[in-house]
């Protein structure tokens, strides 16, 4: 058994996990409950979607750090589209989906093209997407939604907040993609050794472009869902997201080198920052001091998943 469970490639943060939900749990007793329970999921389902999607870019060995922007650019697009009430709810949502494709690919088409670093081409575009923001919006929110839009954010079905499906639909997709398809075989080829994968016939930058669509797509369904949560577009919306999506991929277990990593593990990883923020909340942990804990315990759980992988050699 105990092989077993070294041998998951998520058996460290999952125990990290479990650790700070026992620590919880015996701080206080608001924390084991069904309704708080369902306020973390709800509240980690936009950083879980938009850590989805960035989980294939880092895999294939690069970075979006365009994420918290093209998130915004999204939001500001679909709550432009819904104030108007010209154009059918679905609609709005294809439309903006397609603007998170689109700008995903310019990432992608960047990068293959130029051969600049990842880190540099999104550096760049995230600038771009939050004046692009702002551009759109006129640098003031925008109100005055459809009222179909604040029920996507806000509604329940069957009881379950509408947020949280999302989140369980994307992970299910994702998982399928990065497990059961040829793409996501290739994705992890090329993360683990390029000149391997291209020597073996595989269209590398081909495959690279649409990780970084794929990125956007998800950044594109974040946008939407957080528009419809607040019930407003809001230009500046996302500052840092992208650093906590890429935190949860990172303490997931995804190599910052690629070819490793899994959507089980992001998840967790994005539980796990989740718990902790809604854990220090409750036992009424000052804001600033909250800043300085996360970030030492982001540091740990790295640090313990190195341990973690060092032992299941």
């Amino acid at each position: 058994m105990k092989k077993i469970f070294l041998k998951s490639p998520t058996g460290g943060i999952f125990v990290a996990l479990v650790f700070v939900c026992l620590l919880f749990s015996g701080l206080t007793s608001k924390f084991f409950t069904p309704m708080n329970l369902s306020v973390i999921l709800n509240q980690v389902s936009v950083n879980a979607i938009l850590a989805f999607g960035v989980t294939f870019v880092i895999i294939s060995g690069g970075i979006d750090l365009s994420l918290g922007s093209l998130l915004a650019v999204c939001g500001v697009v679909v709550a432009l589209l819904s104030q108007q009430g010209e154009f059918p709810l679905a609609f709005a949502f294809l439309l903006t989906l397609v603007v998170g494709v689109l700008m995903g690919a310019f990432n992608g088409f960047v990068v293959v093209l130029t051969k600049v670093p990842p880190f540099i081409v999104t550096l760049g575009t995230m600038t771009i997407g939050r004046g692009l923001a702002l551009l759109l919006s006129n640098g003031r929110p925008i109100s005055d939604l459809n009222e179909s839009l604040n029920v996507l954010g806000n509604g329940t079905v069957g009881g379950i907040p509408i947020p949280i499906l999302f989140l369980i639909g994307s992970f299910i997709i994702c998982q399928i993609i990065l497990t059961k398809t040829v793409f996501g075989r290739y994705v992890k080829a090329i993360g683990g050794n390029e000149m391997a994968a291209f020597v073996s016939g595989v269209r590398v930058n081909r495959i690279k472009i649409y990780v970084y669509m794929l990125s956007g797509f998800f950044a594109a369904l974040a946008g939407i869902l957080l528009t419809a949560r607040i019930n407003t577009g809001q230009p500046n919306a996302g500052l840092g997201f992208e650093l906590d999506a890429i935190a949860a991929v990172i303490i997931g277990g995804t190599s910052t080198r690629g070819g490793k990593g899994t959507i089980t593990g992001t998840l967790l990883g994005v539980l796990f920052i989740g718990v902790i923020n809604n854990g220090l909340d409750l036992i009424n942990v000052s804001a600033y001091w909250q800043q300085v804990i996360m970030g030492g315990i982001i540091i740990l759980a790295v640090v313990l998943d190195l341990v973690y992988q060092k032992l299941k050699k």
